[in-house]
């Protein structure tokens, strides 16, 4: 067969697989939004196969072109590239996590191998690489925007730092630890969700429920119901677990539930000990390739942090001006624990929640059942929607046509002040079987400009709230509320972006900046002016009456210190992990060192953090745990200008967002945060929003 023939054989089997799978074809849809309808399984994985095909096509024709290396020749074409694989990837695991069942996850351990060695192989393609790096030796000389400057360090940054300049057998190294840490890390992921979906506790003894409130019995029997089951059924999901905790009056059940949350992956069929062992170890190998002491310096080079001293001394400055405080909180709930019982009650992990919750309703007369008959959900998306629309001018109108990959999903059109479209969200708010827990925003499809047109995002935050039951409507805890505001500010970030390069828009930011959106919008939940603008009584429509808002801004310093700690744990904890020179062998023990300054109750046997710390073992934030305390840090010191100016000051709104939402990336975090706000942040905001020094 001659090549023109082979050639036209090609490009009829290319289009009609592309035909066959939807997919690899158009979109006929509004927005071209994503046709989850006509999507079937069996169609992801030559999809992968089909969109990593052409994506190497793509890489190929940069590497083979005979001109002169150029910014727009090979690195915007290069950030261009990879649309269909992006696009592939985006659908196939944004449902892996909000809606993946068995099946999906037995794709993605096949997928993600091929997956990894595509992207190795791009990262470590010698001429590609020899290409970038012409580019970004003539950088002072080339007459680029600040974007384009962005994008070019970047570009040669991100190569470098995955092994573009490693030579040899070092090559081979890198692409075998890569492959090996990817399906480990995904492995980690899918024990953690089956081993919290492998644990329920039925109740059917009335004494059992003692101390719950209607609605989260309610919500246990509903649950019950839907497995065919009667009784109270209470699992290890957020809307189960945590008001339990807070509420149940049984001690002994408290500490079931207590020791079957935190012992996940310890032990038994999804035990994650010696994945997380190996995971710690890949990448202080990898870190050891790049000529990096410990993973924490490899991945801190490009944050804000910039380096492992920086962190520890963030986190150490906080630890001991939060330490005494939280020491104080604890002893005082030790003492209202004894006199509400009668006798010494050693304060355990499990009892917390709990007496902490009595503390607080007796100090403040405040708790999640007053609050939770004026956070009805249908009027909280009313409240956050219309944050957006007082400070930016968007508004979000609910459109059926545009398909979606759940019943309970919704989608919205997103448009400005002058009805022009900026792109879709969706929302999936309850918890289900196939869904991981937690909370989080992800895109579909990201923003990019190409010949002229702004391709604009399709957005979707997935929470685990509570479900309607009965006759109720879901009726959202306080801390609920703060989450929809928490992952509505990723998704303005990733709504509101307005940059030229794909790799670059939205949320694609340092990773300890991307928390600054989100973090920020929560300062919205102690201001009365915006409880005002929905909280209503969901049966008599009444206004949160102004003594509760009163009481919630009261209550919102309780327990500053003791939540500050609990998540330097975390990261101190992260750092640990990412910090090490050599294998770790006891990975309990090592847990227990690693935290034992921010130890604040009793070891608890046959428990551990580690197996279950999915953020560093899968998801995006090893070293990088401590960005959520950084986060805080800058949300404090931004939103207190908004407090100076006004809560909804149109000028600040506007800043902010052409200074920091929209930008994404395209130039240094620092440089965007001080130009919004006119210096560098400190820890004081933070310090004095917490009540931990005076305004």
């Amino acid at each position: 067969m001659n090549k023109s023939v082979l050639s036209l054989v090609l490009i009829a089997f290319t289009y009609m697989t592309q035909a066959a799978n939807p997919l690899l074809g158009k979109f006929n849809t509004l927005h071209e939004t994503i046709p989850f309808g006509i999507i079937k399984i069996t169609d992801y994985e030559p999809a992968f196969d089909e969109a990593i095909r052409i994506h190497q096509e793509e890489i190929d024709s940069i590497v083979n072109q005979t001109e002169t290396p150029t910014f727009e020749n090979t690195i915007a074409t290069l950030d261009q590239s990879g649309k269909m694989l992006g696009r592939v990837s985006s659908v196939f695991f944004a449902l892996l996590s909000a809606d993946g069942d068995d099946e999906m996850n037995e794709i993605s351990q096949r997928i993600s191998p091929k997956l990894t060695e595509h992207g190795n192989s791009i990262t470590l393609n010698e001429k590609l690489f020899e290409r970038v790096k012409s580019v970004y030796e003539q950088r002072e000389t080339l007459d680029l925007t600040s974007e384009q400057q962005m994008l070019l360090t970047e570009t040669y940054e991100s190569m470098a730092k995955k092994g573009a300049n490693l030579k040899g057998e070092n090559r081979e190294k890198y692409r075998r630890l890569k492959t090996e840490l990817s399906q480990l890390t995904l492995q980690f992921g899918q024990n953690v969700l089956k081993a919290t979906n492998s644990f329920e506790m039925l109740l059917t003894d009335s004494a059992d429920l003692a101390g719950l409130p209607e609605s989260v019995m309610e919500a246990a029997a509903y649950q019950a119901k839907e497995k065919g089951k009667e009784g109270y059924l209470f699992d290890l999901s957020f809307p189960s677990y945590v008001p339990f905790m807070k509420y149940s009056s049984r001690r002994d059940l408290r500490e079931k539930m207590y020791r079957a949350y935190n012992s996940r992956c310890l032990q038994g069929k999804y035990d994650n000990t010696d994945i997380l062992k190996r995971i710690a170890e890949l990448r202080y190998e990898i870190a050891n390739l790049m000529g990096k002491e410990n993973y924490a310096e490899y991945a801190l080079e490009f944050k804000m942090a910039k380096n492992s001293h920086n962190v520890y001394n963030l986190l150490n400055r906080l630890l001991d001006a939060y330490k005494p405080v939280a020491e104080k909180e604890i002893q005082e709930v030790q003492v209202f624990a004894n006199r509400m019982e009668g006798k010494n009650i050693p304060l355990m992990p499990w009892d917390w929640s709990y007496y902490s919750e009595k503390l607080k309703d007796a100090k403040y007369d405040l708790n999640d059942e007053i609050m939770k008959p004026y956070f009805e959900l249908e009027k909280v998306k009313m409240g956050v929607f219309g944050l957006a629309t007082r400070l930016y001018g968007i508004t979000f109108k609910p459109n059926k046509d545009i398909p979606v990959y759940h019943p309970e999903v919704e989608a919205f059109e997103v448009l400005d002040s002058n009805d022009r479209y900026i792109g879709v969200l969706y929302t999936d708010f309850h918890p289900r079987a196939t869904k991981r827990s937690g909370a989080w925003m992800t895109e579909f499809k990201g923003q990019w400009k190409e010949n002229g047109e702004d391709s604009r995002p399709h957005i979707t935050i997935v929470m685990n709230f509570t479900k309607p039951t009965g006759d109720k409507p879901a009726l959202l805890t306080y801390d609920e509320v703060n989450t929809f505001l928490h992952e509505f500010g990723h998704a303005l970030h990733g709504l509101l972006t307005e940059c030229t390069y794909t790799s670059l828009s939205g949320t694609n930011v340092y990773r300890d900046f991307v928390e600054l959106p989100s973090q920020f919008m929560e300062n919205y939940m102690t201001e009365k002016d915006f409880l005002d603008t929905f909280a209503r009584h969901y049966q008599t429509g009444e206004p949160i009456p102004q003594e509760l808002i009163e009481k919630i801004k009261a209550a919102s310093q309780y327990n500053a210190g003791y939540n500050c700690v609990r998540q330097l744990t975390f990261g101190l904890l992260d750092m640990a992990w990412h910090t090490i020179n050599s294998p770790v062998k006891d990975a309990l023990k090592f847990e227990q060192d690693s935290i034992s300054r921010t130890q604040l109750f009793p070891i608890v046997e046959g428990t551990a953090i580690s197996n279950q710390f999915g953020h560093i073992f899968s998801g995006g934030y090893a070293a990088g745990y401590y960005g959520y305390k950084w986060a805080e840090v800058l949300d404090a010191d931004a939103f207190s200008l908004f407090r100076e100016k006004g809560i909804f000051d149109k000028t600040t709104a506007t800043s902010f967002k052409e200074n920091i939402l929209e930008r994404g990336g395209s130039e240094d975090p620092m440089t965007l945060y001080k130009r919004f706000r006119g210096h560098e942040p400190g820890i004081e905001a933070l310090m004095k929003r917490d009540g931990i020094i005076e305004e």
